[in-house]
């Protein structure tokens, strides 16, 4: 099949590769020809495990093709993707210029049946927003269907290549024949095709996100009892997320989740619930508590110092918001820099992939070390914030030489606690028993 993918960022890129993976010949458009000419030269712009390679193949054997002439690819396209960026405005609501900007130029372009596939995070509503966008400049016939992404930044090769299910919100049977062809190869194992109507797609996509969010803001509620009653957050978890009711995943307690998806999707379900006269309640929570959350170890450190941090220097171990992406967006280890920084603290920082994002975002306003011994020469103490694999079972000999006083607060709860009271650290994690022994 001829598709068009609009947008070149992590969910358009992604998308258009993966399909191309499968044998179609896809085209992705986008407005800054910097970024189409990089990759046209075969430069990947984003970090994602595994997508690389894909990238790569396709681009080579010609399936996979950048350009900035939307007019040039449209009309030989079947489906045509819009991958544009939804940011939150002053309200907090979603952004559509860019989606509803897109779908009045192809209004002017087009000239037979396509099925225009919305595949950012959309308000409920938007569909129909679209499809009147291009309606006022093409009187043919075509379709607008919502497919919402589930990609998890740092497996999102495998969530699309094989999804537990697929979303896609249309009632025209000729766009739903259409869609099925197309998704065929990546549900061969029997994982659902799951149609609707487009506005209970678009609202389920809100939903999903906004549900995980909860399920991580409670646990970070639970974390914060088990500190103060002495009970242990991990055999809690362990305990509730053996009901298959619960399930065992999004459990794990630490200091707040970020990323492009879950802060901006929650704002927006509450937005849209107020224009409905809905009061969310429990999103508004949700957001409360994440916020207070993401500074939670930062209390720690005050606490630990008296609240004297003048001059202390911090090792800080992560800066994206989650391991196997450069991304930073809404990431707790930069609500942590800018609290700590500004109680007079300097800090070190490394991250395997995302130290240019940060120091583009924040410049010099802390210093970055090449690795992450490296990053402890003469500190105080180490903060962890992001859970990278090379984080888990660091050598501890090597740290004790470089680092002044052994003492760390994780953010991740990545090692035993029991092992670093025998290894003589003062060590505080999250909802668990901290190791006050201090070497």
């Amino acid at each position: 099949m001829k598709i068009t993918v609009i947008g070149t960022g992590y969910v358009g890129l992604v998308t258009g590769t993966c399909f191309a993976e499968t044998g179609n010949k896809v085209t992705c458009v986008d407005i800054d020809k910097a970024k189409v000419d990089k990759l046209s030269s075969g430069q990947i712009t984003i970090y994602e495990p595994g997508l690389e390679k894909i990238f790569l193949r396709n681009t080579k054997e010609g399936r996979l093709v950048f350009t900035t002439n939307l007019e040039e690819v449209l009309e030989a396209s079947e489906i045509i993707f819009l991958a544009l960026p939804t940011p939150p405005g002053a309200d907090g609501s979603a952004d559509l210029k860019y989606v509803l900007g897109v779908a009045d130029k192809m209004g002017k372009l087009m000239k037979g049946y396509k099925v225009v596939v919305n595949k950012s995070t959309v308000p409920v509503g938007t569909a129909d927003k679209v499809r009147e966008a291009i309606a006022k400049n093409y009187k043919g016939a075509f379709d607008v269907v919502s497919n919402p992404e589930f990609l998890r930044e740092g497996v999102a090769v495998d969530d699309f290549m094989k999804p537990d299910r697929v979303v896609i919100g249309t009632k025209s049977e000729q766009a739903k024949k259409v869609m099925t062809e197309l998704y065929a190869p990546f549900v061969r194992q029997g994982n659902p095709l799951i149609f609707m109507d487009e506005r209970s797609s678009e609202l389920t996509k809100y939903a999903a996100n906004s549900f995980l969010a909860t399920k991580i803001s409670f646990m970070n509620e639970i974390a914060q009892l088990c500190e103060r009653m002495g009970a242990d957050v991990d055999m809690v978890r362990r305990g509730i997320g053996s009901d298959d009711r619960i399930g065992k995943r999004f459990l794990f307690p630490g200091i707040g989740y970020g990323g492009s998806c879950f802060p901006k999707d929650v704002q927006a379900l509450v937005k849209s619930s107020n224009e409905v006269n809905y009061d969310f309640e429990i999103l508004k929570a949700v957001e409360k508590v994440n916020a207070l959350q993401k500074l939670h170890l930062v209390n720690k450190i005050n606490t630990y110092f008296k609240n004297d941090l003048q001059g202390k220097k911090i090792a800080l171990w992560g800066l994206a918001f989650k391991p196997n992406t450069d991304d930073i967006r809404d990431a707790p280890a930069i609500d942590m820099i800018n609290a700590l920084t500004a109680a007079g603290a300097t800090i070190t920082a490394y991250d395997p992939e995302a130290m240019p994002n940060v120091k583009n975002k924040i410049g010099d306003k802390i210093k970055y070390a090449t690795n992450q011994y490296e990053a402890l020469a003469g500190a105080d103490i180490l903060v962890i914030a992001t859970e990278w694999s090379e984080f888990r079972t660091p050598d501890f000999e090597r740290m004790e030489k470089e680092i002044k006083h052994k003492i760390i607060f994780d953010g991740r709860n990545l090692f035993d606690v029991a092992k670093m009271n025998d290894l003589g650290y003062h060590y505080e994690s999250i909802g668990r028993a901290d190791s006050n022994k201090i070497n």
